[in-house]
């Protein structure tokens, strides 16, 4: 990599480089549907690296239905959909991960079941950042825009790394261009109190 410098590579720069390595990759590193698994090959990269990486050259896709595919996804990961809901561990996130990036990368094969599955698990996950993080609160009110996100940004996702990271940096950048928003459910002060309530007792002075 270093002697050659490229600014950018791919799995057919590998080959032409190295048949042998690329053939070793091959045999040792495989998805659950039988694909050669990059992201765990990347993942071992520098950083400087990962960035040059391109996954493939961008072309239509052609989109299909395939739930075998997410099947065998999830069955690998079935003991590990707690991590969805909550992750304690770097070794967990990392777990957690590895799981949506399976996913993302069959969506950007086309597979709608797959970016169904992946828009149902990670919900779990955006809807607990709205509660937790002001800075993407005002996302409450957008539960249909924040699907688009997901969609979005696994569409576009690249090269190995934190998706989820990725994922909230894009709501919290794009929140700051939404209006604020409140709801008459909202609480207010420290006495649980709505703002209901004090629109009632303002008509009750009229």
């Amino acid at each position: 990599m270093e002697k050659n410098n490229p600014e950018t590579f791919t799995s057919s720069w590998i080959f032409s480089q190295s048949s042998y390595l690329y053939g070793f990759f091959s045999k040792n590193f495989r998805t659950e549907n039988g694909d050669i698994d990059w992201d765990s090959v990347t993942e071992k990269l520098e950083r400087k690296y990962q960035k040059r990486w391109l996954r493939y050259k961008r072309k239509k896709i052609s989109f299909y239905s395939d739930q075998e595919e997410v099947d065998r996804i999830m069955v690998r990961y079935k003991d590990k959909l707690y991590l969805f809901f909550t992750r304690g561990s770097k070794k967990e996130q990392e777990i957690c991960n590895r799981m949506i990036i399976s996913l993302v990368r069959l969506a950007q094969k086309g597979n709608v079941s797959a970016r169904n599955e992946l828009v149902t698990w990670v919900t779990y996950v955006t809807s607990d950042w709205i509660d937790r993080y002001p800075q993407i609160y005002k996302w409450g009110v957008y539960s249909d825009e924040v699907v688009d996100k997901i969609v979005g940004c696994a569409l576009r996702y690249r090269y190995t790394g934190s998706f989820l990271g990725y994922l909230f940096k894009t709501l919290e950048y794009s929140a700051r261009g939404k209006p604020p928003m409140c709801s008459l459910d909202d609480k207010v002060g420290d006495t649980g109190r709505t703002r209901i309530d004090y629109v009632v007792q303002e008509d009750e002075f009229k």
